[in-house]
């Protein structure tokens, strides 16, 4: 399988997985990351701040003022029917109650009267009734309360409102709506005598928080409106109200043009305005005192309520914890007045999941494929634009996303990717220091783990320098063996030094074949100075031949070796090198079941050439012109070998053989010359092979010939080679000749 398709897979797993792991948490959500996921909405509804609201609300206050003034709650009816005449001789548009007067005056005049059985003749005003008239003659919705657990001394009268409630699609669908077992009403007098009421039950959820409330709830197997509700549908002059269903319960309740979104159970979700004041609010003292702009109540709604706090009407919402519960209901006025909600439908579950899913694919893709100094960015940034969106969608179309999942799921993403990240990259490190822990040096090794990106063992051309070294005389070697067992030992002998040597100079062992070695510098890692290092590289094995031949002769084991050796008077290990640079293609190569790191191309075998050319040449060291322009050519001493198109090739190379290092010696270590009888003999060979080139076969063979007698020659061969050619091509002169030696054999 493609490594770029396994990897995909790794982590496309992963993100299912993660996936998976994170719907079942969200389907099977705990209360208190419900709990969390509502506060940290709470903090949105912060950073929004406070919105204006509607100017046709306005709230009565029963402050701390009022209270002080005209004195505790209750009040006196008669005082709370100035209050109601005063509103209404404003102009007041309509006027709710979040109160409920669920007990006779207890300082009805009247009621005194009888308690102490007082004798008059005088009509004494009944204040109860005289409450009773004066809502009556006003646009007052009462308001009351509903009992929502069962209690054996719950009111069992139900209220009386003039409109039809219709729930369409009930009988197919699941009945959510809250249930009530009793009432606390109004007492009889004036709950007759109103045009309609409503009840303002807050329901607030686990956390204490109230964030939504009621809009209608289901008593004797009837629906009854709640006080904000009937107060929108009193001034819509709207008779039928419908509450539509669907599978999953309550979708929305409809009043005329006003279409309420809500949740299953009928509940609407408050879109608070801001904190508490938000509202015009006006002193209750101020309006019996008349103490007030008309302007602040002609044609409004005003709700009476308190914000005192003896008077236990205060409420936690998302901006305070200490909020008037009469504004909760002018919240909900200003909402469906405006239309400005907040709803979270029946279908959100799914865009909730869909939402998961996307952030966790796209978060483990991102680790999967950038480095994670980039991805940590590109995260933070995800996560906040994430949450932005779930911002906008809240306040600019009103609908509640999950916040707390997105969060979880950035940080559960992140983790199990990175984790994944480890245990991959811990697999690669592992994979290349198997595949390369005895072919490269320790610095290229950690080059390798330090970057270990997807193109390392990609096919991918790149320029190298390749080495070949073969061991002269190996037949003979192994012949003299006594059994495989002690050749092998032998070989690793004379392998492991080789080895450290080229690993030591930054070059990749590509493979041992049988007793030659294939090498290359400048991949997988790279090293700038390629060509330099491989030829360090062969100037060291050269020299370190006398060493290991020394060991060798010492070696009990390698006996009929050694003498084979005396009795031919050759050295026991005898080597000869190729180098070669050029552009190759360099990568993992191999089948499905069985690959490796290696180089391919032309240079490669041109390199190979060039070994099986020493034995021809009667060289230690064969390397191309596209070596040696690569090195520094003060370093060594060169000798031009020959200007030839190998087997299989058309372009003309040269090659040229390395003697050693040009270092400051008397003796020449290699061939046992002084290093200026080396210099005297290349500068007449050099000049030899110019007149060869120019054609001038006569003086060049001459000149070669001269040479050729020399005792101390460094090279037996080259000379007799161009000896031949030039007698050649005296014999036959050549036409249109240009130096180039065609070799039609590989060696």
């Amino acid at each position: 399988m493609n490594k770029h398709l396994k990897k995909f897979l790794f982590y496309f797993l992963l993100a299912i997985s993660t996936f998976v792991v994170l719907f079942y948490f969200y389907s099977y959500i705990p209360k208190t990351l419900n709990s969390l996921d509502n506060r940290l909405r709470d903090y949105m509804f912060i950073l929004r701040g406070d919105v204006k609201p509607n100017d046709n609300i306005v709230i009565i206050d029963l402050d701390n003022r009022s209270l002080k003034e005209v004195g505790q709650w209750p009040w006196g009816r008669d005082v709370v029917s100035e209050l109601l005449i005063n509103l209404s001789n404003s102009g007041v548009g309509l006027v709710g109650f979040d109160i409920v007067f669920a007990e006779e005056d207890r300082t009805n005049p009247t009621k005194i009267i009888e308690k102490y059985n007082i004798k008059t003749d005088k009509e004494i005003p009944d204040s109860d009734k005289y409450f009773a008239s004066i809502i009556a003659q006003t646009p007052t919705i009462l308001g009351y309360q509903f009992q929502l657990s069962q209690d054996d001394f719950a009111e069992q009268r139900t209220p009386n409102i003039p409109a039809i409630f219709i729930e369409k699609n009930i009988q197919n669908y699941q009945d959510l709506v809250i249930k009530a077992y009793g009432t606390i009403l109004n007492i009889p007098i004036l709950q007759q005598n109103s045009y309609s009421s409503g009840f303002f039950n807050n329901v607030p959820d686990e956390s204490g928080v109230l964030r939504s409330v009621p809009l209608i709830i289901k008593y004797e197997n009837q629906i009854y409106p709640s006080l904000a509700l009937e107060i929108v549908r009193v001034i819509s002059d709207i008779k039928k109200v419908f509450i539509n269903y669907d599978e999953n319960g309550v979708v929305n309740v409809q009043i005329g043009d006003f279409l309420i979104p809500t949740d299953r159970y009928g509940r609407a979700i408050v879109n608070f305005r801001g904190g508490a004041k938000s509202f015009k609010y006006i002193s209750a003292v101020d309006i019996l005192n008349n103490n007030f702009n008309k302007k602040d109540i002609e044609g409004k709604i005003a709700i009476i309520g308190t914000s005192a706090a003896g008077l236990l009407d205060l409420r936690a919402t998302p901006f305070e914890s200490v909020y008037p519960g009469v504004e909760v209901h002018a919240n909900i006025i200003d909402n469906i007045l405006t239309q400005d909600f907040i709803h979270k439908p029946s279908w959100v579950d799914g865009l909730n999941i869909l939402h998961i899913f996307l952030l966790s694919f796209t978060i483990i893709m991102l680790i999967a494929y950038l480095p994670l100094t980039i991805v940590l960015s590109i995260i933070t940034i995800l996560a906040v634009s994430d949450l932005y969106l779930i911002f906008i969608s809240l306040f600019t179309y009103g609908l509640i996303l999950n916040i707390l999942f997105p969060i979880i799921t950035i940080i559960i993403s992140s983790i199990s990717a990175i984790t994944l990240n480890y245990f991959l990259e811990q697999r690669q490190t592992k994979a290349i220091k198997n595949k390369f822990a005895s072919k490269v040096s320790k610095e290229v090794m950690e080059s390798l783990l330090a970057n270990p990106d997807d193109t390392t063992f990609t096919a991918m051309e790149k320029e190298v320098t390749v080495f070949f070294s073969d061991v002269r005389g190996f037949t003979n070697i192994s012949e003299a063996m006594p059994n495989a067992k002690v050749l092998i030992e032998f070989m690793n002998e004379y392998m492991d030094p080789m080895t450290d040597i080229i690993i030591n100079q930054n070059g990749t062992v590509d493979k041992f074949i049988g007793d030659a070695i294939m090498a290359y510098w400048n991949a997988p890692g790279n090293v700038p100075d390629h060509a330099e290092r491989a030829v360090i590289a062969t100037m060291e094995q050269l020299h370190m031949l006398d060493k290991l031949n020394e060991k060798l002769e010492k070696d009990e084991r390698f006996v009929d070796v050694v003498m084979m050796s005396k009795k031919n008077e050759i050295p026991i290990v005898d080597i000869g090198i190729g180098l070669n640079s050029g552009v190759v293609i360099a990568g993992e190569m191999g089948s499905s079941q069985r690959s490796d790191y290696t180089v391919i191309g032309d240079p490669i075998n041109l390199g190979a050439r060039l070994e099986s050319l020493c034995k021809f040449y009667n060289s230690k060291c064969n390397i191309s012109n596209f070596t040696k322009e690569k090195i520094n050519n003060k370093n060594y001493i060169f000798r031009f070998l020959d200007l030839v198109t190998v087997k299989g090739k058309k372009e003309p190379i040269e090659i040229w053989q390395i003697h050693d290092y040009n270092r400051d010696e008397s003796m020449h270590k290699l061939y046992k010359v002084s290093k200026q009888r080396l210099f005297e003999e290349l500068e007449q060979y050099h000049h030899a092979v110019d007149f060869y080139k120019q054609a001038k076969f006569q003086e060049a063979l001459e000149l070669f010939t001269s040479i050729n007698n020399w005792d101390d020659k460094t090279n037996n061969n080259i000379y007799n080679i161009y000896i031949e050619r030039c007698e050649h091509y005296i014999q036959e002169p050549p036409k249109n000749f240009n130096g180039v030696f065609v070799h039609t054999t590989k060696g």
